[in-house]
């Protein structure tokens, strides 16, 4: 399988991480309490959610804008950090308290609408193999052989995800150029590249070193 951040690219079973969990949880995700004709909610359908929540908690958006909610949230997902794990480390913290209530709030309401965020199509196919060995199991032997692009990019729910596909036969190969890493401001973990070599001691690797893209004259 060929996994990507965006769809600049194609291949044999490629994909983007959310199209590939996607599929996943159509076909498993009733092990986890979801249909297989659940509903994906996007960034507008997010806020609305959230709108209603915050003014049933009576919490005003001037104080606690909508949009740093939703970064929140997306963050605490992208680092597999769940509502409960959350709260807990809000400590004394007014404003997280707060957040963290309405990521329970939301969560809760996501689940009972057999709905998921994008955020959550990554969360839930992590749960999903951590918590079903045997359909992890099943998507190791289906997926032998694994290529991530852009791995510099990637975030720890994506650096886990691949961890687990690839535990059982350690066939991966990742592209990618840590010079490059650009979204950082959006959950990227420089670290999963730059680890590579240690978590995965046998592998192989090519430095392509000769740019072909920018001439002299450029």
């Amino acid at each position: 399988i060929a996994l990507r951040l965006g769809d600049n690219a194609a291949g044999i079973n490629a994909g983007t991480f959310h199209s590939v969990c996607g599929k996943i949880l159509r076909r498993f995700g009733d092990k986890i309490g979801y249909t297989s004709h659940f509903t994906i909610y996007d960034t507008d359908d997010q806020k609305k959610l959230l709108k209603e929540i915050m003014k049933a908690e009576d919490i005003d958006e001037k104080i606690l804008p909508i949009k740093s909610v939703m970064r929140e949230i997306s963050s605490a997902k992208d680092k597999l950090i769940t509502p409960a794990e959350f709260l807990n480390s809000a400590g004394q913290d007014y404003r997280l308290q707060k957040i963290g209530l309405l990521y329970k709030k939301y969560q809760a309401r996501l689940e009972n609408n057999d709905a998921m965020d994008f955020d959550d199509m990554i969360f839930n196919t992590v749960r999903l193999f951590e918590e079903c060995p045997d359909v992890l199991d099943y998507y190791q032997d289906k997926f032998k052989y694994i290529m991530v692009d852009e791995y510099q990019d990637t975030n720890h729910a994506q650096y886990v995800l691949v961890r687990l596909l690839a535990k059982k036969h350690k066939n991966i190969c990742v592209v990618g150029d840590d010079d490059q890493s650009i979204y950082r401001f959006r959950g990227a973990t420089i670290e999963n590249i730059l680890n590579f070599e240690d978590e995965y001691s046998n592998c192989k690797v090519i430095r392509l070193e000769q740019n072909y893209r920018s001439t002299q004259n450029i």
